[in-house]
């Protein structure tokens, strides 16, 4: 996945549209950059004051969907975000603010108050930003039974909405917005510096690849390891001979377990930070084959339309080619010539 860039993320924001795939693929990505979310959020505000009246809802679509599936991974989207966003639903207010702006708007807040993304007293200040009234409905009473005590509430049957969906209003239809496929991988995919480094550290850590220790290893007398033979030991001398040479091998086996603890566990880091880059790039693959697809029939449209423009130029007259009319009229009389007072 490519590193982040202001002006790659300027063009992806130019790029993105309405479209379910559009929104979730943007989104994904600046999930993945989420440590520049500092320079992100501040992006994505100065090019909403920029954009286009008809493209702004898309800006609001998109934060929706970052500050939602961001949430499990870190506060820090949720946090700037709540930032701008007052002055971006007062910027909102007073720009093609018409009724379809304000239901979607509307709806995106009731949202973020029903699933706790921003506290009351936030939510109110972006309705008072969009101008709208705030609602304080009054607490239900809880149902008592015959004995006074409160019943329990029954939960309803219906299917329970995954924390990854997110439901927005786009051009006047409701939509469920998932983020990327259900196999998104639980862990952070690494940025590919992140991947290269952690292999080069690999490399530079094979202490299953270390002849000379192995070497070692494969030449300590068999007395250090084998409890039977101490039997053969009659004097103090070998005695103490043999418990230097066992210490010895205690040290060089503790070491080279140490060693080899680290590179089981640097390859089962960089085993699964592997495993993460490739569903991701599985995802990137099938949303590029798509796009790939889309922009090629395109092209197929665009194709039979010259050929079609072609034919219909060859059957037109050739203005540039018709006869001049003015041949053998005598020159029309200059201005003078008209005016020219007799003798």
């Amino acid at each position: 996945m490519a590193g982040f860039t202001e002006s790659a993320f300027i063009k992806k924001l130019a790029d993105c549209n309405n479209s379910t795939q559009s929104i979730q693929t943007l989104s994904f990505w600046l999930i993945h950059h989420r440590k520049h979310y500092v320079q992100i959020v501040k992006t994505w505000y100065k090019e909403l004051l920029r954009a286009k009246d008809s493209k702004k809802l898309t800006f609001m679509y998109l934060a929706n969907d970052v500050i939602q599936n961001s949430r499990k991974k870190g506060p820090e989207y949720g946090r700037e975000f709540g930032i701008v966003l007052r002055k971006a639903f007062e910027h909102l207010s007073t720009v093609g603010y018409d009724d379809k702006m304000k239901a979607s708007l509307t709806r995106l807040l009731a949202i973020w108050d029903e699933r706790g993304m921003y506290d009351e007293l936030q939510i109110t200040e972006f309705k008072q930003a969009l101008l709208l009234p705030p609602e304080h409905p009054p607490p239900k009473r809880a149902k008592t039974d015959n004995s006074g005590k409160e019943k329990k509430r029954k939960l309803s049957p219906t299917r329970k909405k995954s924390e990854t969906e997110v439901t927005v209003e786009v051009d006047g239809t409701v939509e469920t917005h998932v983020h990327l496929s259900p196999k998104t991988p639980a862990n952070d995919p690494p940025e590919p510096e992140e991947l290269i480094k952690a292999l080069q550290d690999l490399e530079s850590n094979l202490a299953s690849a270390d002849e000379i220790v192995r070497q070692r290893v494969a030449q300590l007398p068999r007395s250090v390891s084998d409890i039977g033979l101490l039997d053969e030991i009659e004097d103090r001398a070998s005695a103490e001979k043999l418990n230097v040479q066992v210490n010895d091998a205690i040290k060089l086996l503790n070491d080279y377990n140490e060693r080899l603890t680290k590179e089981v566990n640097l390859r089962k880091k960089v085993s699964g930070m592997l495993g993460d880059f490739l569903q991701v790039q599985k995802d990137l693959l099938t949303q590029a084959e798509q796009a790939l697809e889309e922009y090629q029939d395109r092209l197929q449209k665009v194709f039979a339309v010259r050929q079609e423009l072609r034919t219909h130029i060859r059957n037109l007259p050739d203005l540039t080619r018709l006869p001049d009319v003015t041949h053998g009229l005598s020159p029309l009389p200059s201005a003078g010539d008209l005016f020219k007072i007799p003798n």
